[in-house]
């Protein structure tokens, strides 16, 4: 591990992003990185990049600061990806990593096989934030740089009930709150906060799950016609996994929904003993033992039927 200063080293402009379709964890550990730097790093020019940021997100310092536009050509001396398995998640930002002079990753997927010219990937971390907070010296830490770091360990810990959730885990989250974070107002705004449409799509989602394998395996999926019908996009659907996957006696939930007319994501979560990441892997994505995504091509009904055939063999 190196400390950010080193891995900055005499670079004078410093570009960060983070992963398509941003969740909790790649906002917060991005935007808590950019804070830190805004805060003791006035020598460098630094800019973050993300391809959405949702409006929940709006109660982290900086948010508004986040270029969403894609590459616009700019080389940077450094560029830094956070929560990010492999290049090609980076999407309309790809090509500022490619294009940087030097590169680095900072990361917690497994599958993360390392990319950049340095690479930290604690692959048993709860989360981004919490390989990050490593990497960053904590006595420079203010509310503006706890707040994000808080937020993404909660959100990627389940709010601190995953299996990756360690004693380490809460040590972090206590002294963010020893920065001034309030829990509640950042998982009430950002996790748990819902819009109406969202709640909607979410309880019709649900009741069209299926259970099957005696039980321990449930799906649901959501295509283009319902996204229109209850007007939302795949940026409002990622409750709808962690709301599934609670049913008792289920070890493995699956949601897939549509991102082109043949294209589907597929995301799953487990409980206790199927590894997820692997099937994800053989379907060329990645993520963690407990949670993990991909895309495949196909119809709906091929989709479903390939991906639960390697759930039963895990099983």
């Amino acid at each position: 591990m190196k400390k950010i200063d080193e891995i900055i080293g005499d670079s004078k402009t410093v570009g960060i992003a983070g992963h398509v379709r941003p969740d909790g964890d790649c906002v917060g550990s991005c935007m808590a990185l950019y804070n830190y730097l805004k805060k003791n790093r006035p020598d460098l020019q630094v800019k973050v990049y993300l391809e959405y940021v949702d409006s929940k997100f709006d109660i982290i310092k900086g948010v508004k600061e986040i270029d969403t536009s894609g590459y616009d050509g700019t080389v940077y001396d450094l560029f830094i990806s956070l929560d990010t398995a492999s290049l090609d998640r980076l999407g309309q930002n790809e090509e500022f990593f490619t294009n940087a002079r030097r590169t680095a990753c900072i990361d917690h997927h497994e599958s993360n096989k390392g990319y950049a010219d340095y690479n930290y990937i604690v692959a048993e971390a709860s989360s981004a934030s919490e390989v990050l907070f490593n990497v960053l010296d904590e006595d420079k830490f203010d509310k503006t740089v706890a707040d994000p770091m808080y937020m993404g360990i909660a959100h990627d810990s389940g709010v601190f009930r995953f299996q990756s959730t360690t004693a380490e885990t809460m040590r972090i989250a206590a002294k963010m709150i020893d920065f001034g974070v309030k829990p509640n107002e950042i998982l009430e705004e950002t996790f748990y906060r819902k819009t109406y449409n969202q709640m909607m799509v979410t309880a019709k989602i649900q009741s069209e799950t299926v259970l099957c394998m005696e039980g321990k395996c449930i799906y649901g999926v959501c295509t283009f016609d319902t996204m229109k019908k209850y007007n939302v996009t795949t940026n409002d659907l990622d409750a709808v996994i962690a709301s599934i996957r609670n049913v008792d006696g289920v070890e493995v939930a699956m949601f897939a929904y549509q991102l082109k007319e043949d294209t589907y994501k597929i995301s799953l979560r487990s409980k206790k003993y199927v590894d997820v990441s692997k099937i994800a892997v053989s379907f060329g994505g990645g993520g963690h033992v407990r949670a993990a995504g991909f895309e495949v091509k196909g119809t709906l009904d091929e989709v479903v039927a390939k991906v639960l055939s390697s759930i039963k063999e895990d099983l």
